[in-house]
């Protein structure tokens, strides 16, 4: 069986935990949508696997500037709509084919389905907000098809 592994990030806000690193561990690639801090995270979270990122609200600097605010990514036939906000989105995911719509913002993490595409929020992976959890997400792609879930990050030091 042929099968992908993607780690979703989203909102580290400059801090790249060790345990967030380990969630992630084993992945072919890694999205990161927005809200990335600091450059240095995204050169860390590349030692893993190759690394897409778009730019978050909370992006400055020539770095980020480099960002795009959106992403169309194609991996093992699946394609992903990396935003940061998805309040921002201006196109119809299903019409356009997508399957997989990757946002972040709310810090909460967050996994839905309709018309056919999964919404997916990983949460935040840097500073915990609220009493959401820190959180990533994890998306197999078995034969064409994505299997997404949320992984809830335990903590050393909270």
């Amino acid at each position: 069986m042929n099968s992908v592994t993607i780690g979703i990030i989203s909102d580290t806000h400059g801090l790249l935990r060790p345990e967030v690193e380990k969630a992630l561990a084993g992945c072919d690639r890694i999205l990161h949508a927005g809200d990335v801090g600091d450059n240095q995270v995204l050169e860390r979270l590349a030692r893993i696997a190759p690394v897409t990122a778009v730019r978050g609200n909370m992006d400055y600097g020539s770095w980020a500037n480099a960002l795009p605010v959106t992403e169309m990514v194609e991996i093992d036939a699946v394609f992903f709509y990396i935003l940061h906000d998805l309040h921002r989105l201006d196109l119809d995911p299903a019409a356009a084919g997508i399957h997989m719509v990757v946002s972040g913002h709310t810090h909460q993490p967050e996994l839905t389905h309709k018309d056919g595409v999964f919404y997916l929020n990983p949460g935040s992976a840097g500073h915990r907000r609220y009493d959401y959890p820190v959180s990533v997400a994890r998306v197999s792609i078995e034969n064409g098809r994505p299997i997404p879930r949320i992984v809830e990050i335990a903590l050393e030091q909270p």
